[in-house]
């Protein structure tokens, strides 16, 4: 019986996850703490403004210097990945003038000074941004935990010589529950035709896979130093075709750069946990609920 492997929330958004055993879902169904934080450029909005390359955000799609910086957190607690303090750590940049330095900024006290860290790590000006209720994540019409399979992440790393397994491939893709005991792609029986969700029941807590999840530049990237794999997207597409199961067969599968699965979870879940160990399984398919519907 497919499980949950590994629970990942990701504090600061577009930077190191932080792996946890146990993990609320707060408002709007996200992982307690996930993406509570985000960089964008200064004066930017971030619920008006898109996460795509140019919207603002300051993430992988729009700089590839992010993926210089590395992150750890404390936590809030046990099952809250609210994080109370980050320690962030960059590499010299001899074009900006900038010495490799690592800091540790009490959150949310020291929100300015890790805008002018990070601005001066970049060469503009950011802002730090929270959104304690339900966080700041990329599908906003499916804000719950992104699903993937492990056996997915080994079947892709093996795609290219470049990437050295499962945990490089899981912080490429940065998804938030790790499934396994099942096989390759088994995440894309979770969502159904547009118009349609899956029902999932995760240990005692139940959730709807909506949309496969449309990739972009970020996994094609070394999480550490952002160096790109030539023809990544050309290589993943031909694969990706040449390795679709047939329960993947979707109108929203549409294209074949999408891997991973949003969700949706309903406001009766809101509060209940998950837990690495917990069993998954797929129940029925059903009408698409809205977010926090």
């Amino acid at each position: 019986m497919a499980r949950i492997a590994e629970l990942v929330a990701y504090p600061l958004k577009s930077n190191d996850g932080a792996p946890v055993n146990r993990a609320e879902l707060g408002p709007n169904g996200a992982l307690r703490g996930d993406r509570t934080y985000a960089l964008v450029g200064a004066g930017v909005d971030p619920h008006a403004a898109s996460v795509g390359g140019d919207g603002g955000y300051v993430n992988g799609k729009r700089e590839r210097a992010v993926h210089g910086l590395s992150a750890s957190y404390e936590l809030a607690g046990p099952t809250d990945a609210t994080p109370t303090a980050v320690t962030l750590s960059r590499p010299a940049r001899s074009d900006l003038g900038v010495a490799a330095d690592t800091r540790t900024f009490a959150l949310p006290e020291d929100g300015e000074a890790l805008e002018a860290w990070v601005g001066e790590s970049l060469g503009y000006a950011v802002d730090l941004v929270r959104e304690p209720d339900g966080g700041l994540p990329d599908d906003r019409a499916a804000p719950g935990p992104t699903v993937v399979s492990r056996a997915t992440l080994e079947t892709v790393a093996s795609w290219f010589d470049e990437i050295a397994g499962a945990t490089e491939m899981r912080r490429r893709l940065r998804p938030n529950l790790v499934i396994d005991d099942c096989p390759a792609f088994w995440e894309d029986r979770l969502f159904a035709d547009h118009g349609e969700a899956v029902r999932v029941s995760i240990g005692e807590t139940e959730l709807f896979g909506v949309n496969p999840c449309q990739r972009c530049v970020v996994p094609s990237r070394d999480p550490d130093t952002g160096e790109p794999i030539d023809g990544f997207r050309e290589t993943f597409i031909r694969k990706r075709r040449e390795t679709r199961p047939a329960w993947t067969e979707s109108d929203r599968f549409d294209h074949d750069f999408r891997l991973m699965v949003n969700t949706v979870v309903p406001e009766e879940e809101w509060g209940s946990t998950f837990a690495v160990g917990d069993t998954v399984e797929i129940e029925v398919v059903e009408p698409e609920p809205s977010a926090g519907g």
